[in-house]
């Protein structure tokens, strides 16, 4: 028997100083090389999460999410003045592992879900604070009160595909709100201490994908079906 010849098979090259490529990725943070830079972008409305906490009894942290969120709204990292954020929560998606608090927490004791659906918030102002770091103010609608809150935000990830998921830049926000300037005034206590607790952290977390990357996309899909 006659052994076959091993075929060789092109793998790509690793990005190196110097080297240009659509991928170009270093420690999971992309380089703005002419090739890799973002310009501007939109949320993907499939990649936004928002998750919530508050202390039980003054000890247990419960966390929570929506599994229902939609994002919407434009990145410019070079101009984030230029940029805006606008999220919808469908309230009936809060989940925190306990079915019955769930539903307590949907009823007219909290977020009253069968008059106030929703959850929403929309960017007033982008400022940038240093580095990979911003402040967005914007106004924040629980339950029919609307209070202006300020996030710190941070840009924590940068990832390079035009193949597969396309130019993405992650971020992340966090605010720390009282559930009483939303209307959510109701308290229990045992042994004199508050069940739930006033102070709700959020945390948000979004991607956005250069709209260019987007387009070509579109396109191509438009083309698939043509």
């Amino acid at each position: 028997m006659t052994r076959g010849r091993r075929r060789k098979v092109d793998t790509p090259r690793s990005p190196r100083l110097g080297y240009k490529s659509d991928i170009c990725r270093t420690h999971n943070r992309c380089v703005l090389t002419p090739t890799c830079a973002f310009r501007s972008g939109r949320l993907d409305p499939y990649h936004t999460q928002v998750e919530f906490a508050v202390k039980h009894l003054g000890m247990m942290t419960v966390r929570g999410h929506f599994s229902d969120v939609t994002s919407s709204g434009t990145i410019d990292p070079e101009n984030p003045a230029n940029s805006s954020f606008e999220v919808t929560i469908d309230v009936a998606s809060i989940k925190t592992h306990n079915p019955q608090r769930d539903n307590d927490l949907k009823s007219s004791n909290f977020l009253e879900l069968e008059k106030y659906p929703t959850i929403t918030f929309k960017s007033t102002r982008i400022e940038p604070a240093g580095g990979d770091h911003y402040t967005m103010t914007g106004d924040l609608t629980i339950k029919g009160n609307t209070r202006q809150v300020t996030l710190p935000v941070m840009r924590y990830g940068e990832f390079n595909d035009p193949g597969m998921m396309g130019h993405r830049i992650a971020y992340s926000a966090e605010a720390q709100i009282n559930r009483k300037d939303f209307g959510l005034t109701m308290d229990a206590f045992l042994d004199g201490r508050l069940v739930v607790g006033n102070e709700v952290k959020i945390q948000i977390e979004v991607e956005a994908v250069e709209q260019k990357a987007e387009a070509q996309k579109e396109q191509s899909a438009a083309a698939t079906r043509a």
